[in-house]
């Protein structure tokens, strides 16, 4: 397994730094599934007969132990390599799935909690730092458009394993649109077997990303660029903050609390998707308008926006700067949630217009955070810096679907509720992006105080390291 050590990923001298973003997407696609666990929600409802908190739980640990793992393996990360790291993250990922496949098939849902939840949420940690930290590296002169190629990923994973996970439900279940209807939902069998397909797909096409992962030689820059013409401002420093000075910053816990309420407003969301805009559009003799192959189609947009958040908003970010462009995510978002509140189950075409919207939002903010801790605390420890970041998301990912979940199970059941059941829901993440919000007015630079002294670029980076 020598081929796995950093030392055999080295790219060699005239390497087209190009070739890395379809290497990292690999990755990030797959583990960006994570985002399309509602298209078999209500199969696994029904499947266990148990309550909508009670599957949203599985959700949940695995956003745990995504930031707990970043949080903690993210030196082991930076000392391992990408390609070695890729490869660990291939192989909890994929068994995460084989395990939880097993819970399904015998009825077990604390091996689905075990599978999909603990074993795979470890692989999504791990996977989701290796290709972030590489790409800074590839990229030092786009800090904003590096992170947000890299995170763009994870927010297009839904693209396609909505379509595809919905495609396989069907072909396993002997779907006939003539007999089984609008009102379809898949059998606990064919979810078992989707779980067991997914697998094994997912761990192939990390493999992809394994074997063409590379990073740069000791001191390669890209060719062209000076580092000394960066622009330093009040709110990007050139000074350096340690990991262990910036969590008694009050900078770090602004931001922590900026991500954990733009997170939590957007993936109770995000985790309800199919059945929300069923519910929204239901006529009043019960049946909804909207089919399982549009709602899957809706999980797919709100991926695309995810995606395109990502990218787009992180890239604007390099112009506008991180401070504004997070003050827009969590201000325009609590504007649209009160629209989607109160007018969005008036008109399909608005009600989607709104969820992108709100989604792009919440990817931006995740693809955003990478730029602003490098503006705010220097490169010489972002990487460890980041991964402590991430445990916001991990409080977000029980919080979230906790308060979603909660809050509908208090209203109905699947397939019996309206938009009305959804304002309480809705209302909610208006109120707590407005207290984000005002938390990222008072976000303002780090005091000196904290500052490393003065070090020499290489000593800074073996340090860092």
């Amino acid at each position: 397994m020598n081929w796995l050590d950093r030392s055999r990923s080295l790219a060699p001298p005239g390497f087209n730094r190009w070739l890395i973003p379809p290497a990292a997407l690999a990755v990030h696609l797959c583990i960006g599934q994570a985002y399309a666990t509602s298209v078999y929600k209500s199969a696994l409802i029904g499947h266990f007969d148990v309550s909508q908190t009670a599957i949203g739980v599985i959700f949940s640990i695995a956003i745990v132990m995504l930031g707990l793992s970043a949080a903690f393996m993210g030196t082991w990360v930076e000392r391992s390599g990408p390609r070695k790291s890729m490869f660990v993250a291939a192989c909890f990922w994929g068994s995460g799935f084989l395990v939880g496949a097993a819970g399904i098939f015998t009825g077990q849902l604390w091996l689905v909690y075990l599978g999909y939840g603990f074993i795979g949420g470890i692989g999504l940690g791990i996977g989701y730092i290796s290709p972030v930290s590489t790409l800074m590296k590839w990229f030092p002169d786009r800090p904003g458009m590096a992170t947000g190629m890299a995170i763009m990923g994870f927010g297009g994973g839904a693209l396609i394993a909505s379509p595809l996970s919905t495609a396989l439900l069907k072909t396993f279940d002997g779907f006939d649109p003539a007999v089984d209807g609008a009102n379809w939902i898949a059998s606990g069998d064919a979810v078992g077997k989707l779980f067991l397909t997914l697998g094994i797909i997912y761990f192939l096409v990390m493999l992809y990303g394994v074997a063409n992962i590379r990073v740069p030689a000791p001191g390669w820059k890209p060719r062209g660029w000076d580092d000394t013409r960066i622009r330093s401002t009040a709110m990007v420093t050139r000074s350096h903050v340690s990991a262990a000075n910036a969590i008694k910053t009050r900078q770090f816990w602004l931001l922590w609390t900026v991500l954990f309420l733009n997170v939590t407003a957007g993936i109770g969301i995000l985790e309800q998707a199919s059945p929300m805009i069923q519910d929204f559009f239901r006529a009043e003799n019960g049946v909804s308008t909207v089919s399982a192959a549009v709602a899957a189609g809706f999980v797919g947009l709100l991926s695309i926006g995810n995606m395109a958040g990502r990218f787009a908003w992180s890239s604007a970010s390099d112009v506008i700067g991180r401070k504004r462009i997070y003050m827009l995510y969590l201000g325009a978002g609590a504007v649209f949630y009160v629209v989607l509140a109160f007018f969005g189950g008036g008109s399909m075409l608005l009600f989607v217009a709104m969820a992108v919207l709100i989604i792009s939002f919440y990817g931006g903010g995740f693809a955003t955070a990478p730029a602003y801790l490098k503006d705010l605390f220097g490169t010489f420890q972002v990487g460890a810096i980041h991964g402590r970041l991430l445990t916001a998301w991990s409080a977000a990912g029980i919080a979230g679907p906790l308060i979603v979940n909660g809050l509908l199970d208090a209203q109905g059941k699947p397939g019996t509720m309206s938009a009305a059941n959804y304002t309480p829901v809705l209302l909610t993440m208006v109120a707590l992006l407005v207290i984000g919000f005002v938390a990222s007015t008072l976000v303002k630079p780090v005091d000196a105080k904290f500052h490393e002294p003065e070090l020499e670029p290489a000593a800074t980076a073996m340090k860092g390291a």
